[in-house]
């Protein structure tokens, strides 16, 4: 889990720009009815986002980031996962029960609804998702993660493993005092998208941890807002890649 019910997105709220939301299911492929948060600016003037919530789901944490990214002109759908599941059932069963064909419909059910150019913007298993989402079946314009897991889980492959089907550029933000994530693993994940010649740059704070970017979390405003400026610079080229700017004391490795 990387928030807690009270967590807040580290990024001002620009309360005068306006945005239609709405708590409306997407139908996915084999008829179930897919929890989502829709945030719709007035006016679209970047790219769309599928935004892929942490092993909890769809709540508070998530919709306020889709609002805000909605104000600065990307219409934002978040998504649950656990549309199979019942409501009531424990948290481990629920993972237990998510399946690859069925996650990657819903996914392709919710960019079908974003339309033409859309990004990915994933945390923790959504930084996982997102990741994987850069594989050309989606047709994604680029894949942000926040500390996703890169290694194989359950013996299920990892991104790393996978980076020879990704296609989309992608931006990669750790935690260097994520214990789940080491920085061997992150140094993996970086020479598997080399070799697979996959634009990326991943970008690695000494010192913060897993879930850095909460406006709970004290002493690290630094480093989210570097990492809010990379997600904005980003989707602003999604097209391409352009080298970040180095914050002091961080691990940037463009590609």
């Amino acid at each position: 889990m990387c928030y807690e019910p009270d967590a807040e997105p580290p990024i001002p709220d620009l309360l005068e720009i306006p945005v239609t939301v709405s708590r409306e299911p997407i139908r996915s492929a084999d008829g179930a009815a897919v929890s989502a948060f829709h945030a719709i600016p007035e006016q679209r003037t970047g790219p769309a986002v599928l935004l892929l919530p942490d092993n909890l789901g769809l709540r508070g944490f998530y919709e306020q980031l889709a609002v805000r990214l909605a104000q600065r002109g990307h219409a934002t759908i978040a998504i649950d996962y656990f549309a199979r599941s019942a409501p009531d059932a424990p948290l481990m069963q629920r993972l237990g029960e998510l399946r690859r064909d069925t996650l990657f419909a819903d996914f392709d059910a919710a960019i079908a609804k974003l339309g033409a150019n859309v990004v990915s913007l994933g945390f923790c298993l959504g930084g996982r998702f997102a990741f994987q989402t850069a594989a050309e079946r989606f047709g994604l314009s680029g894949a942000i993660g926040f500390y996703g897991a890169v290694q194989p889980i359950r013996d299920a492959p990892g991104p790393t493993q996978l980076a020879h089907t990704f296609t989309a550029p992608i931006l990669a933000i750790f935690g260097g005092a994520d214990e789940g994530i080491p920085p061997e693993l992150v140094d993996g994940f970086d020479q598997a998208l080399t070799a697979a010649g996959v634009e990326h740059e991943i970008v690695t704070y000494p010192g913060a941890p897993h879930g850095f970017f909460d406006a709970g979390v004290d002493g690290f405003d630094q480093e989210s807002a570097d990492a809010w400026r990379r997600v904005e610079r980003f989707l602003d080229e999604r097209a391409g890649h352009r080298a970040g700017i180095p914050m002091p004391g961080a691990t940037s490795r463009p590609s």
